[in-house]
């Protein structure tokens, strides 16, 4: 009985993954629009990393009415230098100085106010990370996905490298195994909302209409924020698999990555209480499976192999590493640690992120 009553909810995750593959929107490649675009690209501290991101934005095709706005954010190791050169004197890069934060206010949705402030009267906004490279078909493509689908923000994930083969996949595992994409796309409940703020693209009618990122200014997570936002002002979301037409390259140290986890996870589950059952639930579900403490080996095997399964089938949708999925366990250990390590940040008050107190 015991061990039905894991491998019972473990079975039916795993073919929520498999449905969430089948039914995940991606942007068409070689589309085209005639739309006005703008491209909001916030740097701080982006030197050694910009120029590829900013090459590629560039060289987009299928958009002929493209602005590329980008704005240096009190960066201090030259990173409008390096904006400069790689733009040299393209007429459609716009360069801004970012102005001082205002009280209230986190930096990142602070920039990206600035920059959609910036965007006059482009009919889509896309917010994009310098770690972010973009195929040349990228824009049109994700332009053309955000009109057909009728919605007003639209999130594609880019594939993922670098850093945290064991960790980082569990971004897109997690949404495809426990999030109903189709009923996040219908449902007014800003709850149900999930946003990677690598690359946004953006309604800019309905962006100002969900308060802009005036309305996430003090949110950590500002992309889930701002997807909450578009749901209360009565607009819709959707997420898509942008892994074929864009890479991100997160963390290239294993210590960045903790750090980046660590200013943010505490915030990803609304109170320590909910952290904490999230976390033994995965742990119990795929970690240290019911079933072995009760010495069933086959029931842990079983568990095993189909935690692993849907590891698989989120890598083979989205990009990812197939084999990294064989670590399925070590992943959530690694994971439950990251969180713990989170709210202990938080607790002695040692959040910070590029220089700044969070």
């Amino acid at each position: 009985m015991i061990t039905w009553f894991v491998l019972a909810p473990l079975l039916l995750l795993t073919a929520h993954t498999m449905v969430n593959a089948l039914l995940l929107r991606r942007p068409r490649r070689d589309a085209t629009t005639g739309e006005r675009v703008a491209v909001l690209l916030p740097l701080r501290d982006e030197a050694g990393r910009v120029t590829p991101c900013l090459e590629a934005l560039l060289v987009q095709r299928g958009v002929p009415n493209l602005t590329v706005h980008v704005l240096d954010d009190g960066s201090t190791d030259g990173t409008a230098g390096v904006v400069r050169a790689v733009a040299g004197d393209d007429p459609r890069v716009r360069l801004l100085t970012g102005g001082p934060l205002p009280d209230g206010w986190l930096g990142k949705p602070n920039a990206c106010r600035q920059l959609a402030d910036d965007a006059g009267d482009a009919d889509v906004l896309i917010f994009v990370d310098a770690d972010v490279v973009l195929a040349p078909d990228a824009i049109a493509g994700a332009v053309r996905l955000l009109r057909e689908t009728g919605v007003t923000l639209l999130s594609p994930y880019p594939k993922i490298i670098g850093a945290g083969r064991l960790v980082q996949p569990l971004l897109q595992w997690s949404w495809l195994t426990f999030l109903p994409l189709r009923v996040m796309e219908r449902s007014p409940r800003p709850s149900l909302a999930a946003a990677g703020g690598q690359w946004l693209v953006l309604d800019r009618a309905g962006y100002h209409r969900a308060g802009g990122h005036a309305a996430v200014r003090d949110d950590i997570l500002e992309d889930i924020g701002l997807a909450r936002a578009v749901k209360r002002s009565g607009g819709r979301i959707a997420l898509a698999d942008g892994s074929r037409l864009a890479t991100c390259h997160m963390y290239a140290t294993w210590h960045e990555l903790a750090n980046g986890y660590g200013k943010s996870l505490w915030a990803s589950f609304g109170s320590a209480s909910g952290a904490a059952a999230v976390v033994v639930l995965l742990l119990l579900l795929y970690a240290v499976p019911v079933p072995f403490l009760a010495g069933s080996l086959p029931a842990v095997a079983a568990a095993y192999l189909l935690g692993v399964t849907g590891r698989l089938v989120s890598a083979a949708a989205t990009g990812g590493r197939l084999v990294d999925a064989f670590a399925h366990p070590l992943s959530v250990v690694l994971f439950a640690w990251l969180v713990a390590r989170s709210f202990h940040m938080r607790r002695t008050g040692r959040l910070a992120w590029r220089g700044r107190a969070l």
